[in-house]
């Protein structure tokens, strides 16, 4: 199987390529810019793994609209594309986040592209925590909202991203998350003591998540997940952070 993956060189794309090759699939690593002279020949899947350089209103959705219409459409002129797989995010069409607006976006360009499709919609990454508590972050307070929360390993996101490539296009959108959900709070409290860091966690239900408010279930899938099989303490095992 030809295997064309844009965003290849990021944290889950050169997971998702290493796996794709490893189950004998002929794999190139793409970036936004080089995808359209990629894409040819017969049977391909594309997964689009690609993420804004910028995560200002503006600029992000100019460029999810942007590489959205120019990657489907060059698809489109070649033929032969079997599957689009793309990357999305849990809570997108619930939230007043511009990232998340912007994903809604490209996401409804996936779907009336009439090529065939699958979108994958994650939760947070665990990778993020260190980012969260950061930006959440005044002096040694760190506030973060009490509403549910059920981040995945970027392993998990990756080896679910590369099975999915290599099934049929289910024409629709599948959501995926980690095996454990508790409240965000609690998540971030527990990765900053694991790694040594000295400042408090307070729950606030009026603290933001990147500007965005978080309700007790904006951050999780209402209904059937696919759910990775990395918790929170083995993926703080092999976490070089907490080492």
């Amino acid at each position: 199987m030809n295997i064309v993956v844009i965003g290849g060189t990021g944290l889950i794309g050169s997971k998702t390529v290493a796996i794709l090759r490893q189950s004998g699939s002929e794999v190139v690593a793409a970036s936004p810019k080089s995808a359209i002279n990629t894409i040819t020949g017969e049977g391909h899947v594309v997964v689009d793994l690609a993420n804004s350089p910028s995560f200002e209103d503006k600029a992000v959705l100019e460029f999810f609209e942007t590489s959205g219409r120019n990657l489907l459409a060059a698809e489109i002129a070649v033929g032969g594309v079997r599957h689009h797989v793309a990357l999305s995010i849990v809570g997108t069409d619930r939230s007043d986040n511009g990232y998340f607006r912007a994903k809604v976006a490209q996401e409804k360009l996936i779907e009336t592209s009439g090529i065939p499709y699958t979108i994958i919609r994650s939760t947070q990454f665990l990778e993020f925590l260190g980012g969260i508590a950061a930006s959440s972050a005044d002096g040694n307070i760190v506030r973060i909202s009490p509403g549910l929360f059920q981040p995945i390993a970027a392993d998990d996101v990756a080896a679910i991203v590369a099975d999915v490539a290599l099934a049929a296009p289910r024409n629709g959108i599948v959501e995926i998350a980690g095996p454990e959900r508790a409240p965000f709070n609690e998540f971030v409290a527990r990765y900053l003591k694991a790694v040594g860091d000295p400042r408090e966690v307070v729950s606030d239900p009026e603290a933001r998540y990147f500007g965005s408010r978080v309700e007790e279930r904006s951050l999780v899938p209402l209904g059937e997940a696919r759910l990775g099989h990395i918790g929170f303490d083995e993926w703080l095992r092999r976490s070089p952070a907490a080492a």
